[in-house]
């Protein structure tokens, strides 16, 4: 008995040391199922841009379509949908001293159940039975076993999801009146949203399978393509949320200051989750059956997202400023000087912070009615996309690596590590400059997006986009090396840098501040008030499309 009380106490100290040594392992497996799938995804999207420009030919058997399939499900689902459990699962382990014991098993359930899932889906997209895009709503139908695999996925998600809320739960009934960590409290605001964000995709699937089984005859196109932006949209801005817990808790820390006033940032989270589902038939302005009324809601309510990012970047420069006048710099912008810019932990987050001002602007023509119907169809969308995920939250994300990775694998970061990362940093932002640049110019010109073929018979209009081409597939060159530098990087530092102790770089909260609100911890009461936002932005549209239906669509397959 004493000897396992000396064990649990032992234990007990490691874990306050930071991420608890099962916890960790549980993280690097996700992150190295996160940056294998990098590697054949980026090497697919190289494929892609160069089939496009006339430069490649797939071989038999393969088509552009295919590709693009494999390339967004692998990137924008996988790749993502790991490195953020990973990174989360690793805040919640350092904030609660360690996961429950039950909580580690359902986690481990849940990659089984994500990585069969997965499996199934890539492997019917690569035996051609599921070139239905990222987006994958019917009409395109896809092998029933495509949809099977993404059911699994979900279930994954949703195991990690009621283990962090079973732990969480616990946590708060061990800590009458405090405050849950403000990292984990990021967490517990990204996975509710994963929650609520997959009923949508999930109903959705379960309105496919049966019409790609034949067991009903058609579907109704718009509820089901309403129900994956349910999903769609509010996936892009999990990833933000994600990126913003690093930017306000971790980039403080790395600059030498302390994170702004905490009381902020939980009402920024509490602000994301509300509000960031309703909004997704921005995507679906375009769409018919649809009333203006409703669009401009959801305009609204996306547009409204501006006001937690307004927020955060007001926070972040005062931080920054702060941080680099301690260290000396004068004048109106000298603090930016002092910033350490040769410190790859902050140099990724920063250009991915500073990549979302043109993001964001471009998002605003996106969500805008008159600008979305020149740009919907266009390359354009294509560029916005890569700017705002390949840059703020992909960098932030590869920032991370640089200290998380080292802290889990018990090792360092080397000042020849952080070289490589930041020349790594440098290639990836110009390769995505270059690309996601000359995608938005394409798309004012007309050059059109989900096409393989868009010389259109070598009509002079058409062959004017050529040239627009030829660049990503320069800047996609340029990517698909800073992948292979990054996954290089991400497994050496798991496996073969110099053991030692890395700092998991958690700022603390400036000195008098006031104490933190315990109505934020409040989580049932922030579900209850999304629900009724989302009831209000779907309830009435989906209810409208189902008793107006058109007559459906058969499934169709067009490769």
């Amino acid at each position: 008995m004493e000897q396992a009380k000396h064990i649990g106490l032992r234990e007990n100290v490691i874990s306050k040391l930071g991420v608890n040594p099962q916890d960790a392992i549980i993280a690097l497996t996700y992150f190295t199922i996160s940056f294998a799938t990098l590697l054949i995804g980026g090497l697919l999207g190289l494929i892609q841009g160069l089939e496009r420009a006339g430069l490649y030919s797939l071989p038999a058997g393969f088509n552009y379509y295919q590709v693009l399939s494999a390339h967004g499900l692998l990137l924008l689902v996988v790749f993502t949908a790991t490195f953020t459990i990973g990174y989360q699962l690793a805040n919640l382990s350092h904030s609660f001293n360690g996961l429950l014991p039950k909580v580690r098993k359902m986690i481990w359930v849940g990659i089984v159940l994500k990585v069969i899932g997965v499996v199934l889906a890539v492997t019917m997209i690569v035996l051609g039975e599921a070139s239905v895009l990222y987006t994958f709503y019917p009409p395109l139908a896809a092998h029933p076993i495509f949809y099977i695999g993404l059911v699994l996925l979900v279930l994954g998600i949703w195991s990690v999801a009621f283990g962090v809320f079973i732990n969480y739960r616990h946590w708060r009934k061990e800590n009458p009146g405090q405050p849950t960590p403000i990292l984990a409290f990021f967490a517990m605001g990204v996975f509710v949203l994963w929650f609520f964000a997959s009923l949508g995709v999930t109903i959705e699937v379960f309105m496919i399978i049966p019409w790609v089984l034949g067991w009903v005859e058609t579907i109704n196109v718009m509820v089901t393509r309403t129900l994956f932006w349910w999903f769609g949209h509010t996936l892009v801005n999990i990833w933000y949320l994600v990126a913003t817990s690093a930017w306000y808790i971790i980039v403080p820390k790395i600059v030498g200051g302390k994170h702004f006033n905490e009381k902020l940032i939980r009402l920024v989270v509490i602000l994301l989750v509300v509000l960031n589902i309703p909004g997704g038939f921005h995507h679906q302005i375009i769409d018919p059956a649809i009333s203006l009324s409703i669009k401009f809601l959801h305009v609204f309510m996306s547009l409204s997202i501006a006001v937690p990012s307004l927020m955060t970047a007001f926070a972040m420069f005062y931080v920054l400023e702060k941080a680099g006048r301690k260290k000396g710099g004068k004048g109106l912008f000298g603090w930016f000087k002092k910033l350490p810019w040769g410190d790859v932990r902050f140099l990724a987050p920063m250009i991915a912070m500073i990549a979302f001002i043109p993001g964001g602007a471009g998002g605003i023509v996106n969500t805008s009615n008159q600008m979305n119907q020149v740009v919907h169809n266009t390359m354009w969308v294509v560029g916005h996309f890569h700017v705002t995920v390949g840059v703020s939250v992909v960098l932030t994300f590869f920032g991370i690596c640089y200290w998380l990775i080292p802290h889990l694998s018990k090792r360092q970061l080397t000042a020849k590590m952080n070289k490589v990362g930041v020349i790594q940093t440098w290639i990836w932002t110009i390769g995505m400059t270059i690309m996601a640049g000359s995608m938005h110019l394409a798309g004012l010109v007309g050059d059109p997006r989900r096409t393989s073929d868009t010389t259109y018979a070598g009509h002079e209009t058409a062959l004017s986009w050529l040239p627009y081409e030829y660049v990503f597939a320069t800047g996609a060159t340029l990517l698909l090396i800073g992948v292979i530098i990054q996954v290089y990087a991400v497994f050496n530092m798991m496996f073969f840098a110099p053991k030692g102790k890395t700092e998991y770089p958690v700022a603390e909260p400036e000195d008098d501040q006031p104490k933190v609100p315990m109505w934020t911890e409040r989580w049932g009461l922030w579900a209850i008030v999304l629900l009724a936002v989302v009831a209000m932005a779907y309830v009435i549209p989906i209810v409208d499309m189902i008793v107006n239906a058109p007559p459906g669509s058969p499934p169709i397959k067009t490769w």
